[in-house]
């Protein structure tokens, strides 16, 4: 752990391409800091989520944090915890907070997940 940085972990789709790119960007753009950021991937750990609280379709569906008080973060509460922690994206979590842009962000995610998940036939399609 660096600083006074408490960690925090990630659950997220490892079978995704995309997902396991967006991790690597992060990664790289939280530099020292992601030395703590613990990575969790959830194929095949239906077990532990449910234990963990974590619906596995829900965890399939959207970004889930772990934050440093243990608390269960999702979606986009997910995605401005982990940015904020970066100073090169704490403006970014800033904006995708703000009340009139955040409902229209969080509808476009869902989509956009809901249309990779069908594609790739990972969900059923109606």
């Amino acid at each position: 752990m660096r600083g006074n940085t408490r960690p925090v972990t990630v659950y997220y789709d490892g079978a995704c391409p995309r997902c396991v790119r967006d991790r690597a960007r992060y990664e790289r753009l939280a530099g020292r800091q992601a030395a703590d950021t613990c990575w969790v991937d959830i194929t095949g750990r239906e077990d532990e989520l449910a234990a963990r609280g974590i619906d596995p379709q829900a965890a399939l569906r959207e970004l889930h944090v772990l934050d440093p008080q243990g608390r269960v973060q999702r979606e986009l509460d997910a995605y401005i915890l982990l940015m904020a922690r970066v100073p090169l994206l704490r403006p970014l979590a800033w904006l995708i907070g703000l009340p009139g842009l955040r409902p229209l962000l969080s509808r476009l995610y869902r989509a956009s997940v809901l249309r990779r998940l069908r594609a790739e036939g990972r969900i059923d399609a109606d």
